[in-house]
């Protein structure tokens, strides 16, 4: 059987500090929605990836578990060679603090999932198990992953692979997966990647910063929503800093926007929500950009938009 590999991706640039919220975490209104979400906290993102450095200064304190599944000797120590876990779990969740950078959801806690080697690289099997970990852990308190997110791809539709993803699911749990970079920019043909092309999963495309699906982004019939995926800042291997492009940078702004989504329509409805009523709340803050939906999907992840249709409805009917 072939490999499941990361979905490459670009290294844009390394540093060794930074102080801000990046321009991604912004553009999909996260800040906005913080105070109303209390950032997400109570809610676990499990990142399915190449593990984290979690000696990094914002990612400290932010891991509550984690396994490798990889053919490494110890299946406690899941530190990343790759650098990309990294990056992807500071996107989802690093911790907003007076220096650093600020995740989508920077009170959530990570699962660390290690499923990829160094090269990031890993067996079908890795995966599949790794799914089903994140699927049946649970917490000291009784935690239980709330989200699952998972920046690689293969050409091969696994049966195995595809009965994880669906009993994930099938447990309430959302199932956030990169679209992949084989875009040839034009949204009339398809390339897909699995398990970001199975129906059920929630497939990110990629966009920049000037709302344009960039052009490594994979289209297809399956893509349900996009985000910033271009010169993406976040937390990085050795505790520096890196920006990288890629559908892999788009797929954890959405797994940590699921964070925010789930505390606020949770506490709004009192109850917990089904995966399919999550799906619900998430597309419900959206935005179309004007591409084909096989490029867009429902389109650009915006946060804040039923708060400002809130308020355009008050300006509205004090006019009358």
């Amino acid at each position: 059987m072939a490999k499941m590999h990361l979905i490459p991706y670009q290294v844009e640039e390394i540093k060794d500090t930074a102080q801000e919220i990046p321009q991604g975490i912004q553009m999909i209104q996260a800040p906005d929605v913080w105070e109303q979400a209390d950032e997400g906290s109570d809610n676990v993102i499990a990142i399915i990836d190449t593990g984290c450095d979690t000696s990094h200064p914002d990612l400290e304190g932010k891991v509550i578990d984690g396994k490798n599944f990889t053919d490494a000797s110890d299946e406690t120590e899941y530190a990343d060679g790759n650098g990309h876990g990294t990056h992807v779990a500071g996107t989802a969740a690093a911790a907003a603090g007076e220096e650093g950078i600020a995740g989508v959801a920077p009170n959530a806690k990570l699962l660390i999932v290690k499923v990829l080697d160094e090269n990031g690289s890993g067996d079908y099997q890795w995966i599949i198990d790794g799914i089903n970990y994140a699927t049946d852990w649970e917490g000291p308190n009784g935690e239980k992953v709330r989200a699952i997110s998972m920046s690689l791809g293969g050409p091969e539709d696994v049966p195995e692979l595809y009965e994880a993803v669906k009993r994930a699911i099938d447990s309430g749990i959302p199932v956030v997966c990169a679209a992949g970079n084989e875009g040839d920019d034009r949204p009339e043909t398809d390339e897909y990647a699995y398990p970001g092309a199975y129906n059920e999963v929630i497939q990110v495309g990629a966009i920049n910063f000037d709302r344009e699906i960039a052009p490594f982004s994979n289209t297809n019939d399956e893509i349900d929503i996009v985000a910033p995926g271009v010169d993406i800042l976040s937390t990085y291997t050795d505790q520096q800093y890196a920006r990288l492009s890629g559908t892999s940078m788009a797929a954890p702004h959405v797994s940590g926007a699921l964070a925010l989504v789930t505390s606020i329509a949770e506490s709004q409805f009192d109850r917990k929500l089904t995966e399919t009523e999550l799906y619900a709340q998430l597309v419900r803050r959206t935005v179309p950009l004007g591409y084909p939906k096989s490029a867009e999907g429902n389109g650009l992840l915006a946060l804040d938009i039923l708060n400002r249709f809130e308020d355009l409805f008050q300006t509205f009917n004090t006019a009358f």
